[in-house]
């Protein structure tokens, strides 16, 4: 039986916490070396993603407009603002892709993205990213599709150790780090696409960059095709996994919905090890293991008699609650962002599509809310705790830090929210 529901019929969003497909593209192109993302739409679009993401890393984000006015939106069909707006970066600087994604306005007025772009002879991959469907993870899954289908070169052999790793947009870059040396702890050479592990990860450079550092490079996008294996990590990057493999018939796919909690990891483990390239798990792999055994019964007590309420993106939140299912903790709601299939798989907890509105009327049987800035002033209106995960976190440094995933992340998460459940318990008591 169906389970996604929305919470109540009404027409609009009150309190939303759902962020378009243009900037899931935005995130996904900085995760290409040396990619200058180009937004076609109006100018306050690419304006309030650059600031919404430089507030949230603590970063200079390097993004560009084709700045769609009321006449161009009228009389030009894309053709003349790309061109323009492409020639006027290369006045200034010299990337290696052009990443260039539509909005609702430039989708709505039908300009043909395909079309324009085989008229450029500049490294461009386009990706088509309506603001009125879909929402931040589909806006990246979409991006990383265009990657691989437009500059992925098809192959008929695999080199055995190597795979690509398809992660979901909500991973941070320690998480998307730390899967990547998972693998190689097991023998593999990995490659992720997008990969923000090296290019928002937190560093100095000599003056602010004008296009992206870090990430992947186009030059080992294009040769991706010859990896043995594929691993895709959310639901929503399960296309990108299928376009990849039209590239080579002869590659594998490993698919998991996420990578949180002792379940999730250890079917990790078993599959890495099914395959060969090591007989056992490395030393440091089982330590990590003991060590979240231990967190389970040291976090039980305190999670055992916690409910939480979260919002967050599908494949982010699924992972988050099964892990803290672990430990004990009840789900007394799940809001997500948008509807997605394997939503109706959660165990205890009907997941509802909505907003705020909707998390906030359950805060009479929440003790932990957990969700992202936004949240704050309603945990505070109702003296609840909250654990700050998603997008936007304007108010905490360290963001990409934050790691949840895998034996060692997992640990992380159950002290963190354990610690807020018992100082939340503590200060009610008082």
């Amino acid at each position: 039986m169906e389970q996604v529901t929305t919470a109540a019929r009404k027409p609009l969003q009150v309190n939303p916490f759902k962020l378009s497909q243009p900037m899931g593209a935005t995130l996904a192109w900085l995760g290409v070396n040396r990619c200058m993302p180009l937004m076609h739409g109006a100018l306050g679009c690419a304006s309030f993603t650059k600031v919404f993401y430089t507030r949230h890393f603590c970063e200079p984000i390097a993004i560009q407009t084709t700045a769609v006015d009321d006449i161009t939106a009228v009389l030009d069909g894309g053709d003349y603002s790309i061109a323009e707006a492409i020639t006027n970066i290369c006045k200034k600087v010299t990337p290696a892709l052009i990443g260039l994604n539509s909005t609702g306005l430039t989708e709505t007025k039908g300009d043909d993205l395909c079309r324009v772009t085989q008229q450029i002879d500049i490294p461009l991959v386009y990706a088509n990213t309506p603001d009125y469907e879909g929402g931040l993870e589909s806006g990246w899954a979409l991006t990383a599709k265009a990657l691989i289908e437009q500059l992925v070169s098809a192959q008929s052999t695999t080199v055995a150790k190597k795979m690509v790793l398809l992660p979901h947009v909500s991973l941070q870059p320690i998480e998307v780090e730390k899967i990547k040396d998972f693998l190689g702890d097991f023998g593999f050479e990995v490659y992720a696409i997008p990969d923000l592990s090296t290019s928002l990860d937190g560093y100095l450079g000599e003056k602010q960059g004008a296009l992206s550092g870090g990430g992947i490079e186009v030059d080992d996008i294009r040769t991706l095709a010859d990896a043995a294996w594929v691993m895709s990590v959310g639901e929503s990057m399960l296309k990108c996994a299928t376009a990849l493999q039209a590239k080579n018939p002869n590659m594998q796919h490993l698919h998991f919905d996420h990578l949180n909690g002792l379940h999730a990891t250890d079917a990790l483990v078993e599959k890495l090890l099914a395959i060969g390239l090591v007989s056992q798990p490395p030393a440091k792999v089982v330590r990590w293991r003991q060590r979240l055994q231990d967190a389970l019964i040291d976090s039980h007590f305190s999670l055992g008699q916690t409910k939480i309420t979260v919002a967050l993106e599908p494949d982010h939140g699924i992972g988050i609650v099964q892990a803290l299912q672990e430990a004990g903790a009840r789900c007394s709601g799940f809001i997500s962002s948008v509807k997605a299939q394997h939503l109706a798989t959660m165990e205890n907890v009907t997941p509802l599509v909505g907003d705020m509105e909707d998390m906030e009327a359950l805060h009479p049987t929440t003790d932990l809310f957990i969700s992202n800035f936004h949240a704050e002033r309603i945990a505070h209106r109702h003296g609840k705790a909250l654990m700050l995960r998603g997008f936007p976190n304007w108010e905490q440094v360290g963001n990409t830090l934050k790691n949840d995933v895998l034996y060692e992340g997992s640990c992380y998460l159950l002290f963190e929210s354990a610690n807020l459940a018992t100082e939340q318990r503590a200060k009610a008591d008082h």
